[in-house]
């Protein structure tokens, strides 16, 4: 595998604070012909040298829950989305750096348009956010004048634009449920926390975009019911996108599996019901990454995949490597138009004053 090397340049790049940091390590970093950025292990060297940057760079380090265990170890915070937006809103540093995917930074940038936003690898995206453009939206929206558009915060700041209320999978219920119920909801993009929605609300005005997570569209109900049978007495930690969502309620109801067993649970609520948890086996429903969390949240639980295989290449991006380059090159830096973002601030805040969003995606 062929590669470029990297960390040789000493010209600042454009649009950053301070511009190139020296390391010592810098000249380590490889791009592949794929476009990863490898060369650079999680040693304690490089740990050193990551918090050592961080603090001349004047930057907090986020780190989503399913990002690999090294970057969540290394990370000032870790959890999801939302609640790590709210928490660069809130930083003291003048830069944040976002080990998520794209919408992820972007939405930190929204919440804090005056900090500096980066991003190890610009090419993290997501298929969910990407399951929906503005344009379609916009499409969509004129289809249906007088409908509500409520987004999912998984989505691009263009779309959040054109929403009228964000949610979270821990409050997308108690925000439809705030709207008049006379009034149709166009829920996006996700289809299966869209029926969740649907299904606990029982508003049948609320018209789903077919979108989806590709890696937890492909947790189904058959992986589910065969771990659930080799595992009886597991609880089930079940997240909302997921393909499986409708087959764990179906073993509630059937009594396969005690109905309070079955937990349908964001990423930050599957933390607090570890902890809370009294079981020996939780079978667990999300991407793997969110596993390493669990089992620090909770280390006397055996924490079992339901699916092995549902790792996001997306958020595996964010390398050893990758986060190193961002703390010495300043790269990649999020912008978000000043009117877009005003925009989306609002459907973010409109959530927010409906009640507490929870523990975000």
């Amino acid at each position: 595998m062929s590669t470029t090397t990297l960390g040789t340049t000493t010209a600042p790049r454009p649009g950053t604070a301070i511009g190139r940091l020296e390391s010592p390590l810098a000249s380590r970093i490889r791009r592949t012909e794929q476009g990863r950025y490898t060369g650079v292990e999680a040693t304690a060297e490089w740990a050193a040298e990551i918090h050592r940057l961080a603090a001349e760079r004047d930057a907090v380090i986020l780190a989503h829950n399913y990002q690999i265990p090294e970057i969540q170890d290394i990370a000032h915070h870790v959890g999801d989305s939302l609640a790590l937006s709210r928490i660069a809103a809130g930083a003291e540093q003048s830069t944040i750096i976002f080990c998520g995917v794209h919408f992820m930074a972007e939405t930190a940038k929204i919440l804090a348009p005056d900090k500096t936003v980066l991003i190890p690898d610009e090419a993290a995206g997501c298929s969910l956010a990407d399951s929906i453009t503005a344009e379609q939206l916009a499409e969509w929206k004129s289809e249906h004048p007088d409908a509500v558009v409520v987004s999912y915060v998984n989505t691009t700041a263009a779309v959040k634009e054109l929403t009228d209320i964000c949610c979270t999978s821990s409050n997308a219920v108690e925000v439809v449920e705030s709207i008049d119920p006379s009034r149709e909801v166009l829920f996006l993009p996700d289809q299966f926390l869209g029926a969740h929605v649907r299904r606990k609300t029982g508003r049948d005005n609320v018209l789903v975009w077919a979108g989806e997570c590709h890696v937890h569209a492909a947790i189904n109900g058959d992986q589910l019911t065969a771990k659930s049978a080799q595992h009886p007495g597991a609880e089930l930690f079940v997240h909302p996108e997921c393909g499986c969502a409708t087959s764990a309620l179906h073993l509630a109801t059937e009594g396969a599996v005690p109905a309070d067993m079955v937990k349908i649970l964001s990423t930050g609520g599957m933390v607090d019901a570890a902890r809370a948890s009294g079981a020996r086996e939780v079978l667990v429903a999300t991407e793997i990454g969110m596993i390493h969390q669990l089992r620090k949240a909770a280390p006397e639980i055996d924490f079992l995949a339901v699916n092995e295989n549902a790792s996001c290449p997306y958020m595996k991006m964010i390398t050893p490597a990758a986060l190193l380059r961002a703390l010495v090159e300043g790269a990649d830096e999020v912008h978000v138009d000043p009117a877009t973002a005003e925009a989306a601030r609002g459907s973010v805040e409109r959530m927010i004053a409906i009640g507490n969003p929870g523990s975000g995606e």
